[in-house]
């Protein structure tokens, strides 16, 4: 990558595409001044091998959220606050969801209600309170193109969620709160853009992770690195759509 942002935030970052991501950026030429990644528990097998890596480099912080419980966010800006300071956070990577698989005759209320509590009230009620940090990066970087330089949120979507593509039904849960995520991603492109932060949506791809299982047709690798270039080159132009990991652009 030929930029990076001076901070980017990723929540459920201690496994698959948000571990992976983390490395990836943490590899790159130059690094991000502060790599903040979020985990749901520390110091446990879970979050080992991200919190081992928080050891090893200075520009990583790992910090806990659970992103299905919003009466824990203040923390959590509080202490990203205390290490971006005045140059508040570049990029907010909404990555942290859960996957109920649920047809027809066996979904509940609560698979539902789980669900969207993670994957689409979560992002958008944290989104919401990282707005001042997201405003104070982008009026700090405002020299520089709108971007992920500048200010991005950048939110963890699939093909799942696209409707008019949607041939085989069922996954209730996991299709209808992505689907619902989508629609807030083009809500906060519209209301973000005036303050320098533009706002997406990216299908990561079907990737090998304990979610997308060991026959999907992606690896980590290849789906860190295109997203990652997807990333940087994300402009004006960029807000309010729907990316697969290369770049191609999503029918909603």
């Amino acid at each position: 990558m030929a930029t990076t942002p001076y901070s980017i935030l990723i929540t459920g970052a201690n496994r698959g595409l948000g571990l992976a991501l983390v490395k990836c950026l943490l590899a790159s030429n130059p690094q991000p001044h502060h790599v903040i990644a979020t985990s749901r528990s520390l110091g446990g097998e879970g979050s080992k091998e991200l919190e081992e890596l928080a050891a090893k480099e200075s520009c990583l912080s790992v910090l806990q959220l659970t992103t299905g419980n919003p009466a824990t966010f203040s923390t959590l800006v509080g202490d990203v606050d205390g290490k971006v300071k005045e140059f508040g956070l570049n990029v907010l990577v909404n990555n942290a969801g859960i996957h109920i698989r649920r047809g027809l005759e066996d979904v509940t209320v609560d698979d539902m209600t789980q669900t969207f509590a993670t994957n689409t009230i979560g992002p958008l009620m944290l989104t919401q309170s990282f707005l001042p940090l997201l405003k104070r990066a982008a009026s700090h970087a405002s020299d520089k193109p709108i971007g992920w330089q500048r200010a991005a949120v950048i939110n963890m979507s699939t093909i799942l969620a696209s409707i008019s593509s949607n041939n085989s039904g069922g996954l209730y849960p996991y299709r209808s709160s992505k689907a619902a995520l989508n629609a807030i991603t083009k809500s906060l492109s519209v209301d973000l853009l005036k303050d320098g932060i533009i706002t997406c949506s990216v299908h990561p791809g079907w990737v090998q992770t304990d979610m997308g299982g060991p026959n999907a047709s992606v690896t980590t690798e290849q789906s860190v690195q295109g997203m990652l270039e997807l990333f940087a080159k994300l402009d004006k132009n960029s807000n309010g759509g729907f990316f697969q990991y290369d770049g191609s652009v999503m029918n909603w």
